[in-house]
């Protein structure tokens, strides 16, 4: 069934993205739990089964991520990288009748009757949820967070370039802009009525996702902003070993300046640099403006935003 979510000329104006840790934890575990998995996520999914076996609330993980998921499980962040914490706080201040509604929506009526009541089973869920990022996602955050933020990005390119609707269709194959209109999930088949999702005047959030790909996940029942989850670009290169990079480049511009290159075969951020290679965003700038100087990186501005990639001579020294 196709989703129809209707934007004001207001709500269009709120469009904004975000990045969250809960989401990919939720997201990550739920790929985990399912028989196949996702492919591109072959390696990860391994270890993640491994420790999903020996976690306490395994049961409960199950229950609630093994089939649609509730929406109270992937809160709509209220800012552009929200902290575990805090999101961990808004699921556990999830509302109990929200809570059981979801559950029975989801899992189904026999299935959620058999679950806690919220006040037990939200913290529960939560303590499990930050065992499994801490675990599963933290290790992997920095190359994750860099996927995630070399898409936001990318986006905000392709809104400048082409306005609200050069972003919307370059979202996703299933996603599609009608005059005030995003469709999800394909087109609407004759005599079969699409669900209507009111972003309610709080505007829509869209959200990068590792472990979404390779769906387009739409929280059908907001309380606050709509919301899309989407793949992120780049997912498939994420578990993918850092190629070495040359020692004779490295002796002459420094480790640093070397794997910033090394790194820069994709366009991205300052903070995503600064994260993939453990050091400050500062002397990230300060390396890109050398690095600038002799040519060998360029930058595209775009409002606040600045997305770096190595140019062709930087691709010589690094493979010639």
């Amino acid at each position: 069934m196709s989703v129809e979510i209707r934007l004001t000329a207001a709500e269009v104006a709120r469009v904004r993205f975000a990045v969250s840790p809960l989401a990919e934890t939720v997201l990550g575990v739920r790929a985990a739990l399912t028989a196949t998995g996702q492919a591109v996520h072959h390696r990860w999914l391994a270890e993640a089964r491994d420790v999903l076996r020996d976690d306490p609330e395994l049961p409960l993980l199950r229950n609630l991520l093994g089939h649609c998921l509730p929406s109270f499980l992937l809160p709509v962040p209220r800012e552009r990288l929200p902290s575990l914490d805090e999101e961990l706080a808004d699921l556990c201040a999830t509302d109990p009748a929200y809570f059981a509604a979801e559950c029975a929506a989801g899992a189904g009526a026999r299935a959620a009757g058999r679950l806690p009541a919220a006040e037990v089973a939200l913290p529960r869920l939560a303590g499990a949820l930050r065992r499994c990022h801490d675990r599963l996602v933290a290790p992997h955050w920095g190359r994750m967070r860099a996927v995630l933020d070399a898409d936001v990005g990318r986006r905000a390119v392709a809104l400048v370039d082409g306005g609200v609707e050069g972003l919307f269709t370059q979202l996703h194959r299933d996603i599609a802009w009608r005059e005030g209109e995003l469709v999800v999930g394909g087109r609407r088949r004759a005599g079969a009525a699409p669900c209507a999702v009111e972003a309610s005047g709080h505007g829509l959030v869209l959200l990068p996702s590792v472990f979404a790909w390779p769906d387009v996940l739409v929280d059908r029942s907001p309380v606050t902003a709509a919301s899309i989850r989407y793949p992120a670009l780049g997912v498939g290169l994420l578990w993918e070993p850092d190629r070495p990079t040359r020692d004779g480049l490295a002796a002459v511009l420094g480790a640093t300046r070397a794997a910033l290159l090394a790194a820069l075969a994709e366009p991205l951020t300052t903070p995503a640099l600064a994260a993939r290679l453990g050091v400050t965003p500062s002397a990230v700038s300060q390396h890109l403006g050398a690095l600038r100087g002799a040519g060998l990186v360029s930058t595209r501005r775009s409002g606040r935003t600045a997305l770096h990639l190595r140019t062709a001579r930087a691709v010589d020294l690094l493979t010639g």
